[in-house]
């Protein structure tokens, strides 16, 4: 069985950045080891796009939303990147998950949102404490919204506090967090496949 996951990079750098995306990295890592696993990734850095304040999801004009909202639900697989500011989710994953908010009213004629019978995996990079914090959060969120977490759903490296090394400067990938990514991957590509087989019950099922 084939599946696709899309990969939304919340880094608060656009692709034309001088500096390179320790988000970035993380993501790529994670779907290079779902790929051997029968997973295509495709990639987001959402700072490219014009995504409008709002929790609808078409906030008029100009408004790059609706586009990737299709791209969400076209996925069986939804990674969420983020940097850790200030021992918070950078305001670009904010945004997305605030926008994602239009699905708890888009429903099915079974009542079942949108969003039903994908499953969410997180990736977070940073140099301060706050990866369990962040990964806390953005599960909430993305289980609120319809996604469904496996099991062991986050894979993170967060360097010394106040310290000048990030992820993406990394010679060597440590071992745990190769192991992590590697479990990362074979739980959430398992739970899709269940999803995609067994679709969530709708009222009446």
């Amino acid at each position: 069985m084939t599946l696709t996951a899309l990969a939304l990079n919340c880094t608060l750098k656009t692709r034309t950045a001088k500096d390179p995306s320790s988000t970035d990295r993380m993501l790529k890592l994670l779907a290079a080891a779902m790929e051997p696993l029968g997973v295509t990734t495709d990639f987001l850095q959402l700072a490219d796009f014009d995504i409008k304040p709002g929790v609808t999801s078409d906030e008029g004009h100009g408004d790059d939303w609706p586009g990737i909202r299709h791209k969400i639900l076209d996925a069986d697989i939804l990674v969420m990147g983020t940097p850790i500011w200030m021992g918070q989710p950078s305001s670009v994953c904010k945004r997305a998950l605030e926008r994602m908010d239009a699905f708890l009213e888009e429903k099915d004629d079974k009542g079942r949102m949108v969003s039903y019978g994908r499953v969410a995996a997180v990736a977070v990079v940073g140099n301060e404490d706050g990866a369990h914090h962040v990964s806390a959060e953005l599960f909430q969120a993305l289980n609120d919204v319809g996604f469904t977490i496996p099991a062991n759903a986050v894979t993170y490296w967060v360097g010394e506090a106040m310290g000048s090394v990030n992820f993406v400067d990394l010679e060597d990938i440590p071992d745990v967090v190769r192991s992590t990514l590697d479990l990362v991957a074979r739980n959430t590509v398992h739970a899709a496949r269940l999803f995609k087989a067994h679709p969530y019950p709708g009222e009446g099922g």
